[in-house]
């Protein structure tokens, strides 16, 4: 009988979940033989952990180094009265902003950079110098990266 967790994922899903964060391209008979069930029925229970949008994606993770991107920042912004979407859309446009959040508190944006040098990370905030104003800071290391929360 399958333990089920307040995750709502019972022991099959949770290995079937944790064996692909840890490889997204392992193929359905390694994945099968992982969890102990037959390629049709782990096919099976892929497809219903997709549906109810558990597995949102099956990506790749680059390495922002290796694409010279050696410096990351974590920008804190706060727009301008009345400029609030103009950043917001300033933001989003930005390929270099790999992830940003809408916060609460003093700031109303909080994104993460990566960029090749100081000189590209002033000219990324010139953009919205105008409209907002920022806070930076430059990333020494990071201790935990981005992960999947408990299953």
């Amino acid at each position: 009988m399958s333990l089920i967790v307040k995750s709502g994922l019972d022991e099959v899903d949770r290995r079937l979940v944790e064996a692909l964060s840890a490889d997204a391209r392992l193929s359905l008979k390694e994945l099968a033989g992982i969890v102990g069930l037959s390629s049709p029925s782990t096919s099976e229970r892929l497809k219903r952990l997709e549906d109810r949008g558990v597995i949102k994606a099956f990506t790749v993770e680059l390495s922002p180094a290796a694409l010279g991107y050696t410096l990351q920042a974590i920008v804190r912004v706060r727009p301008l009265p009345g400029k609030l979407h103009v950043v917001e859309r300033l933001i989003a446009a930005m390929p270099e902003v790999v992830e940003c959040d809408k916060v609460t508190g003093e700031d109303c944006y909080i994104a993460r950079l990566h960029v090749r040098s100081i000189g590209e990370l002033d000219t990324l905030l010139d953009r919205i110098a105008d409209k907002a104003e920022t806070n930076t800071s430059i990333v020494k290391s990071q201790p935990v990266g981005r992960r999947n929360p408990p299953l």
